[in-house]
């Protein structure tokens, strides 16, 4: 067959055109503009004042419309951690908690343990979403990660590591683009 005889192709302009919105589309149009978040790093070594990895996840909220209401550094403890979980998990204007650090397999990496006992519900997508993409990048110690996400309370809890590079890759991948949604499913 000739060339100018082979029938032409939709460009993907065109093709995305014709495809019906799905309802995660939907979803995602009903979601609040701005959620209400409350920000824990949890490490024996972090300060307000050297928490690079707590001011990305801020900046980047921040910078999606998202309002920060709390934010807070806390040793790697598993009763430090809950004590503070538990205050913002009554605070009506926190609808997301995101956390970073203590997510490893260390004795001191308490960070899991502390928040698996107060999910109601798991969203094991997003761990098994964050090793996957950890994977490209680091390869197989990407399964060192126990990061871990569900809901509380009516409130989203996301861990992730505490590298601000396991960070930028978390919030600009998952958190970030579907933190909305998530609320918004919550309210259902």
């Amino acid at each position: 067959m000739a060339p100018s005889s082979l029938p032409s192709l939709a460009t993907s302009t065109e093709v995305e055109s014709e495809i019906p919105a799905t309802s995660v589309d939907q979803h995602r149009e009903s979601a609040p503009a701005s959620v209400g978040c409350a920000v824990l790093t949890i490490s024996d070594t972090r300060t307000d004042e050297t928490d690079v990895s707590g001011d990305l996840i801020r900046g980047l909220l921040v910078e999606a419309g998202h309002r920060v209401f709390a934010s807070r550094v806390v040793a790697d403890d598993l009763k430090a951690i809950q004590m503070v979980l538990d205050d913002w998990l009554d605070n009506s204007e926190i609808d997301a908690i995101l956390c970073n650090g203590g997510t490893g397999i260390a004795a001191r990496d308490t960070t899991y343990d502390a928040i698996v006992t107060l999910l109601e519900k798991r969203l094991d997508g997003f761990g098994e979403l964050f090793r996957m993409l950890s994977f490209a990048e680091i390869g197989s110690a990407a399964m060192l990660s126990r990061a871990v996400a569900g809901v509380a309370k009516g409130t989203i809890v996301i861990a992730m590591p505490g590298s601000p590079n396991a960070v930028q890759v978390a919030m600009t991948r998952l958190v970030v683009p579907e933190l909305s949604h998530l609320v918004h499913e919550l309210t259902k």
